[in-house]
């Protein structure tokens, strides 16, 4: 069996965030972030101690995401989503929130953790993609119309 030390280790040493939220209570508060949380969002236990997850949206909480992470919250559940959370300095970032519900001896719902993953560069890529795909279908159709109102059918 691992011991504490050995795991408080492992979490410290994580590249990406981890977060303890308690299960009771309206707002779910937060009780532990790993440094890696902290490096990611600019905030530091001290700062956040206590309050709910929700502060990293910074107001952006129409997200079809959230309804998902909610819903996992209320029933105890797990969920996978990506997100867009906001720095402490503004800057914004997509997050890729991995949740899970923790359970005591009992098989009481106790506590939840969320790891964290910065993935803005890959859903800016594939924003990218996206925005390429489209210009592209744009160009052949504006080619098709070029063919048959030019009579050229070779271009």
């Amino acid at each position: 069996m691992i011991n504490a030390k050995l795991l408080q280790m492992v979490v410290n040493a994580s590249n990406d965030g981890i977060v303890v939220a308690e299960r009771e209570g309206k707002d779910k508060p937060l009780i532990y972030v790993n440094p890696a949380f902290e490096r990611l969002t600019g905030y530091t236990l001290d700062e956040i101690l206590y309050q709910d997850c929700r502060f990293l949206q910074s107001g952006d909480r129409d997200q079809p995401a959230l309804m998902a992470i909610r819903e996992a919250l209320d029933s105890g559940g797990t969920c996978q989503e990506i997100l867009r959370n906001y720095r402490k300095d503004g800057t914004p970032f997509w997050n890729e929130l991995s949740l899970s519900t923790v359970y005591n001896e009992a098989d009481k719902q106790t506590y939840f953790v969320a790891v964290q993953k910065d993935v803005t560069t890959q859903v800016k890529a594939q924003q990218r993609v996206a925005q390429l795909e489209a210009q592209l279908a744009e160009l052949k159709a504006e080619l098709a119309v070029l063919k048959a109102t030019s009579g050229i059918n070779k271009l």
